[in-house]
């Protein structure tokens, strides 16, 4: 009678031990390179620190009072807010619409696809160092203007405090919607060819079909596309900074180029380090709200396809 029961725990011992030696060096490197630096933030933003020295001057919430009642701060989470709201409604319709295009067969569909995909491909500052060029005064942008008889349409784009952060905008949409576009692309392969035409053969119209049959089926990879654009927009930083360096007066400042600009430039690691505790407290609020509320019917239906 005791054999079974001795066998069945060596058994439980045996995968503890397995899952031990595989999930150990990963939660090692978790430990030491996500969850110790945060904590470390977490620690540094209590004091008034310069970056040298001890930490002896404790000042407790101070660091966060001050940053949440800064009004450039308030501008700067406006400005991530706002780049969240043109994202979903722009970006998104945009990366959804060119996708279907490029589902459909034509001539030359894979070359148009690698254009589109390749600014994707560029580093961040390559792409703010030839945009900002492109835009500077009297350059590429101002002389095609002028060549189509739009002189009149020609502005100081990165320091005209009233359109800097639309022309800012632009630039992220032309750096990142092929990543979305890609995206779409892959969950537009995954729906059936047989229930458009069953659809089509039912009477529905292609503005039906897409309505009732195609944007459905598309929802999980629409979803996905939502949480890495809204993250991603809360953390930008490369193309801001390289570009304005968020003016001109703080009229494309971002959340991270703040904490850059009145953190490292300023020599105020603990205000600094209370602005990146906001950000991340930020991120990870909307990540677990987002998979609780969105994403949680999508992910349990993964792991019960997984399971069977």
């Amino acid at each position: 009678m005791s054999t079974p029961r001795i066998t069945s725990s060596r058994g439980r011992v045996r995968i503890r031990m397995e899952l031990g030696f595989l999930l150990g060096p990963a939660t090692l490197l978790f430990a030491g390179f996500v969850l110790a630096p945060i904590g470390i933030a977490i620690y540094y933003s209590l004091y008034s620190w310069g970056g040298y020295g001890p930490l002896t001057d404790f000042v407790g919430l101070k660091n966060y009072t001050d940053a949440l009642s800064g009004s450039v701060f308030k501008q700067a989470v406006e400005h991530n807010v706002l780049l969240v709201a043109l994202s979903l409604l722009i970006q998104l319709p945009l990366a959804v619409w060119i996708a279907m295009l490029l589902n459909r067969r034509m001539r030359g569909r894979a070359l148009i696809r690698v254009v589109v995909f390749a600014p994707y491909l560029l580093s961040e500052a390559t792409a703010a160092i030839i945009w900002a060029l492109m835009l500077s005064k009297g350059s590429f942008v101002d002389q095609a203007l002028k060549a189509v008889g739009l002189s009149g349409q020609i502005h100081g784009w990165l320091a005209d405090p009233d359109i800097v952060f639309y022309t800012l905008f632009v630039v992220i949409t032309w750096k990142y919607i092929g990543f979305g576009i890609i995206l779409m692309l892959a969950g537009l392969q995954a729906v059936p060819a047989e229930l458009r035409e069953a659809a089509a053969i039912d009477g529905a119209s292609p503005w039906q079909i897409m309505r009732s049959v195609v944007l459905p089926l598309l929802g999980p990879t629409i979803r996905i596309w939502i949480f890495l654009s809204v993250i991603g927009s809360l953390q930008l930083f490369d193309l801001v900074w390289i570009m304005t360096l968020g003016g001109p007066a703080h009229a494309s400042t971002t959340m991270v180029t703040y904490m850059i600009d009145h953190g490292y430039k300023s020599n105020e690691y603990g205000y600094g380090s209370a602005v990146s505790v906001i950000v991340f407290a930020l991120c990870f609020a909307f990540a677990l709200l987002y998979q609780r509320f969105v994403l949680r019917r999508d992910l349990d239906g993964a792991l019960t396809n997984a399971v069977r």
